[in-house]
């Protein structure tokens, strides 16, 4: 059926005088609040007429796994991150569920644990061989094609057993403009070249990137060895640089850098009907601790590549590690999975 090859891979004072005080810091107080609450309106006006609303992100609840219930005041959270290399009539009719040309680029998911003290990153290699309900066998991109976002959710919730919360879809444009709305994102490159999108050349070491060498940062694959390998690990590296600089208390605390990040981030990001910049908002508050080494980075283990019976050159998934992994997954417990692993 398929053949391994060996390659792997956020003091009281005086009555009188006190209560003057006291008046005079309330108002104070209740200024800023009014001030912060049109700021904020505003804000969600702008995000939430911005970004596109995936019509259908879900398959039917029947097609699902469980819901778990929670006795935690917050429960853990699995964020499905899509990339687009295009927009247009092909990604809108995978937003809708219906099949096309459109294959997703890259597919991350996001794991937040209830204690909000890490952010889990984990990339699936887009070429893996899995099970498409439906379909048989395949790449994991082509569930795209075949039945837009919700069967892409559903296939990845039948690997691991376990639901996804959010579905986000980035067009890969918005790397562009997360990063020059962020002022620009540093990256410590681990291997140079030169990507063929956009021409720009990366010399090894750190250096930080404008929203045009991001782009190319982030798209490459051919100059590589590994091709897509390091285009996953050179993604991760990115979204993990930009998770720092967003989470900073310096850009969460300033209305105009914030203002800015999601007036032009925005127009490239397609969200489920549950997203909105409140949540978001809400969740940020939540990971305010999290700094850049609390952000963990790795890819969904595999066997190597092989080749399809049709002749496919494939990424091999790896069974019992998928396992090991979704039981972590479902017990919220990737951390002590991740450290027994070696990563993290």
């Amino acid at each position: 059926m398929s053949q391994a090859s060996d390659e792997q891979k956020p003091a009281r004072r005086g009555h009188n005088r006190s209560r003057n005080v006291l008046l005079i810091i309330l108002a104070v107080f209740l200024a800023v609040l009014l001030a912060a609450a049109v700021f904020a309106g505003n804000l969600v006006h702008s995000f939430d007429s911005k970004t596109q609303k995936i019509p259908q992100a879900f398959p039917s609840e029947q097609l699902r796994p469980n819901k778990k219930p929670s006795t935690q005041a917050a429960s853990p959270m699995n964020l499905l991150l899509l990339g687009s290399d295009s927009r247009g009539d092909a990604i809108d009719l995978a937003e809708e569920g219906i099949p096309s040309n459109q294959r997703s680029d890259t597919i991350m998911l996001a794991h937040i644990p209830a204690d909000r003290k890490n952010i889990y990153l984990m990339s699936i290699m887009r070429d893996t061989w899995v099970e498409i309900p439906g379909q048989g066998e395949a790449k994991i991109n082509a569930a795209m094609a075949f039945g837009g976002v919700p069967l892409v959710v559903q296939t990845v919730e039948g690997l691991f057993q376990d639901r996804i919360d959010h579905v986000v879809i980035v067009d890969f444009e918005g790397f562009k403009a997360v990063t020059d709305a962020l002022g620009g994102i540093e990256v410590n490159v681990p291997v140079p070249f030169t990507s063929v999108h956009g021409n720009y050349t990366f010399t090894a070491g750190p250096q930080t990137l404008n929203g045009d060498q991001a782009l190319g940062f982030v798209r490459e694959r051919y100059a590589f060895a590994e091709g897509d390998y390091q285009r996953v690990r050179n993604q991760q590296m990115f979204l993990k640089s930009v998770l720092n600089k967003v989470l900073d208390p310096a850009t969460l605390s300033n209305p105009i850098k914030i203002t800015e990040l999601v007036n032009e981030v925005s127009p490239y990001v397609s969200v489920d009907s549950d997203v909105n910049l409140a949540m978001l908002a809400s969740l940020a508050l939540s990971l305010r601790s999290v700094r850049s080494s609390d952000v963990i980075s790795f890819t969904l283990p595999t066997l190597g590549t092989g080749t399809s019976a049709d002749g496919q050159s494939i990424v091999l998934r790896d069974d019992a590690a998928i396992a090991a992994f979704a039981e972590a997954l479902k017990q919220d417990s990737l951390r002590n999975y991740l450290k027994n692993a070696g990563v993290g």
